[in-house]
């Protein structure tokens, strides 16, 4: 098995929580309630930016040209298209740019991506990686899903569009490509030995992403 699959297969009980989560859940029904998808599309705001530091980082780690390069035109994709798609999305939503810049960082969205940093400060650029999948890889997987799935409302329902986004032919080469850049570090920083502390990151990163999801949900209780 590929690296990836085998840090998803030791982890099938927490990927599980994270792509059928209630929020998850409620993306396909149609019935999330808004208030808590608005409350996620804000703190995700915050979240891409994090996440064109941790590539940014990603690019310091690596050691040869070809890994610098493709950390660093992911960091120019995000900032200078999936930031200005994101902010065009949430226009839609009747939230501003001006309000996701204001809105204070929920701790949920802290918990991860300060976990994903730390993650690739204290160990290489295979262990940065780990700690990304479950967010690219996982947004890839939930997208497929929920498209393929016939029990997905599509008729009426709020969220086709982000549903079509992440299960469309724009983001699942996104979603291949991570895996496939976990396999080839793999080739050169993978030994048995270290597959142990590599799962561990991957769960608690895949729980990580379990409580951003929640987070949605419990904006509904403030």
């Amino acid at each position: 098995m590929k690296l990836f699959d085998r840090l998803k297969a030791a982890n099938e009980d927490v990927w599980q929580d994270y792509t059928h989560h209630e929020f998850v859940q409620g993306v396909q029904s149609g019935q999330l309630p808004e208030k808590a998808f608005q409350f996620y599309l804000k703190q995700d705001y915050l979240f891409l930016m994090h996440f064109a530091r941790a590539y940014a980082l990603a690019a310091y780690k690596a050691d040869n040209l070809a890994d610098m390069k493709a950390a660093s035109e992911t960091v120019t994709a995000l900032v200078d298209t999936e930031m200005r798609l994101h902010v065009e999305y949430c226009a839609g939503w009747g939230i501003t740019e001006a309000q996701m810049q204001a809105i204070e960082e929920a701790p949920e969205n802290m918990a991860y991506t300060r976990y994903v940093l730390e993650k690739g400060m204290s160990g290489d650029i295979l262990d940065l990686y780990v700690a990304l999948a479950p967010c690219v890889i996982g947004y890839g997987d939930i997208g497929t899903r929920l498209i393929k799935s016939s029990d997905t409302k599509r008729s009426g329902n709020p969220y086709t569009a982000w549903i079509e986004m992440y299960g469309g032919d724009e983001y699942q080469p996104v979603s291949e490509a991570a895996a496939a850049q976990i396999d080839r570090l793999a080739e050169t920083r993978f030994t048995e030995a270290r597959f142990a502390s590599l799962s561990k990151t991957f769960r608690e990163a895949t729980k990580l992403e379990v409580g951003f999801w929640q987070m949605g949900l419990d904006a509904l209780k403030s």
